[in-house]
């Protein structure tokens, strides 16, 4: 009777043990991996070997409100890109990744989260007003951005003094050391460096007329099941107070939320 006993209490406790794995599973599900370069303060940067920024913040709560877990890997810009493009290794690309129509053909997007413009940066008393008065100039820019596309416009693609570099940090750097006049980037970036090195004597200049307002959206490979996770929980966190806490902590300032919201 002894042996029966443990023989029973040996199959109870699997029976347990199994059954727990099972809600372990379903409570937890899948662990979503999400990719970024964290090369782009105050938007993504590390902290040590921890993504921090504007964006690991947002995903967050966003994950949270989703009720998905998930990871955030520094994987760069060009690998994000492609990881994503392929949606093997990652399930999502979070990194100020501006909407725009051509990548569309590529990757499907969340709803926009983030509205954002162009800026010049350039040395105090240049007298450069708008992206025209430097198309004749030495321009530095992040390769694969917004910049580069816009800047690829006014100055042609091929024209040697459009300088592109894997990060902005890269491009900001070859602007100290006078290897460019100016370095076109995020407004968000351009301001956080200005913030950061009042040192330099640098300023931003804006161009409405040729730097339109664009949106960030999450990256995702075409056909994603988890843009319909997604959509709703980033709605949600807009609209809640979550957004705006997160924006003020990382930029400084009051969003305008109806703008991201309104944003097609």
């Amino acid at each position: 009777m002894r042996k029966w006993g443990y023989l029973v209490l040996a199959v109870l406790l699997v029976a347990a043990l199994t059954a727990c794995g099972k809600k372990e599973e379903g409570a937890g599900g899948k662990v979503y991996k999400f990719a970024t370069d964290a090369a782009y303060s105050p938007m993504e940067l590390m902290d040590k070997d921890k993504v921090v920024g504007f964006d690991a913040d947002f995903l967050d709560a966003v994950m949270k409100e989703a009720g998905l877990d998930y990871k955030l890997v520094n994987t760069g810009w060009d690998a994000m890109l492609e990881s994503v493009k392929q949606g093997t290794e990652y399930d999502g690309g979070i990194s100020s990744v501006s909407i725009t129509d051509e990548r569309k053909q590529t990757y499907d997007y969340s709803i926009p989260y983030f509205e954002s413009t162009n800026m010049i940066m350039s040395k105090k008393g240049s007298g450069y007003k708008s992206a025209l008065d430097i198309k004749d100039k030495k321009v530095a820019v992040q390769n694969g951005t917004t910049a580069d596309i816009i800047m690829s416009e006014i100055m042609g693609k091929d024209n040697t003094n459009l300088k592109r570099f894997e990060s902005n940090t890269l491009a900001f750097t070859e602007l100290e050391k006078n290897g460019v006049d100016a370095v076109v980037a995020d407004i968000a970036i351009v301001g956080e460096y200005l913030k950061q090195h009042p040192d330099k004597d640098f300023e931003g200049v804006k161009d409405e007329a040729n730097f339109p307002s664009e949106y960030y959206g999450i990256l995702l490979p075409k056909g994603s099941e988890l843009k319909s996770k997604l959509d709703p929980a980033i709605k949600k966190v807009l609209e809640n107070g979550m957004y705006k806490e997160i924006y003020k902590k990382w930029i400084g300032e009051e969003p305008n939320v109806e703008n991201v919201l309104n944003a097609k």
